[in-house]
């Protein structure tokens, strides 16, 4: 989002070997994804033991941080509220900035936990990885990271590079997979990340050239730099773009029709939320309680938290967890 709204792409992205084939056009925009509004009483910093709370086993709080946007925040309470619900002493320190920051936070002792997403991580930590499946991203990021981190269970739940059409535009090509692109006729228009143009993995625009059979002399690319946000969803709605790059969670998809087009072949990068912790910090209080919003977690799940977030009650995210972890039970 000039920093990705999930901190992804320029971190994580490994250098170009190839440049885009087509002009590149200069719809350039800085705006971000709305973040979490402020005002939560929980703000960064502060603490909230639970009633007859006794610390960690060890004895201490545990500092739990947020990215700087909104569905981070949302999975931060997640864990912060159920660790309360145990009994365990926990301190906030949300919005703390981009994956840099809240690494050397990790690595520092100002945070012990975070939720993290597989693909984006394992291209941080390893520039050269590869993987695209669930299973073999979770293993090599298992493999990369440095020493004095470790990941909890890795929860079904994904918010992952998508592309999206508009309903009609769908219905006119017969479009509903990445598979059916390589039959359109014409140019196709795509908008999205600078860097989409520069990935030779995952979502970029060479992907769908060597895995899909998508020329590239035949994608006129728009760079974008909201992150699948308010400038991205336009462009589609108003015809600037034909497909549109935007997160797998963000509500905007349903509440316009958008078609998410299907990928078979499996090219799109795994993004399964996962906490990341200091390794030294880990317990089995800690690991039990956390693991148990990660079983339930699912994608659906984030996306309804991210509308009502988002959407017309603004609700905020220490609500919002909350109130999905009384759904489900864990609290």
């Amino acid at each position: 989002m000039a920093t990705s709204p999930r901190p992804s792409a320029p971190l994580s992205s490994a250098l170009s070997r190839r440049a885009p084939r087509r002009a590149v056009l200069g719809l350039l925009a800085a705006s971000p994804l709305l973040a979490a509004c402020g005002g939560d009483p929980l703000a960064e910093g502060s603490s909230s033991p639970a009633p007859g709370s006794g610390g960690t086993d060890a004895g201490g709080a545990v500092t739990v941080g947020s990215a700087n946007f909104a569905e981070s925040e949302i999975l931060g309470e997640l864990y912060a509220q159920v660790l309360e619900a145990k009994g365990l002493q926990v301190e906030r320190r949300m919005q703390i900035g981009a994956r840099e920051v809240y690494l050397d936070a990790l690595k520092d002792g100002s945070i012990d936990l975070i939720a993290e997403y597989t693909g984006n991580l394992l291209g941080y930590v390893d520039k050269e990885a590869t993987a695209t499946s669930s299973a073999d991203v979770e293993a090599a990021l298992k493999a990369a990271l440095p020493d004095h981190l470790t990941t909890l269970a890795v929860a079904q739940a994904e918010d992952k590079d998508s592309y999206n059409v508009t309903k009609a535009f769908s219905e006119e090509n017969g479009i509903t997979s990445l598979a059916d692109l390589a039959a359109h006729p014409g140019t196709l228009r795509v908008g999205g990340l600078p860097e989409l143009a520069q990935r030779d993995y995952g979502a970029g625009l060479a992907g769908l050239e060597e895995v899909y059979g998508v020329p590239q002399d035949k994608l006129e690319f728009t760079p974008i730099s909201d992150g699948g946000g308010p400038l991205t969803v336009r462009a589609l709605v108003d015809g600037d773009v034909d497909l549109a790059n935007i997160f797998s969670t963000t509500p905007a998809i349903k509440d316009n029709g958008f078609v998410t087009l299907e990928d078979p072949k499996g090219m799109i990068t795994a993004q399964n939320v996962v906490p990341l912790m200091a390794k030294d910090k880990v317990t089995d209080r800690i690991r039990e309680a956390v693991e148990a919003v990660q079983a339930q977690l699912t994608t659906d799940d984030l996306l309804a938290m991210n509308a009502a977030n988002a959407g017309e009650a603004k609700r905020q995210p220490r609500q919002v967890a909350a109130d999905w972890l009384r759904q489900k039970g864990l609290v």
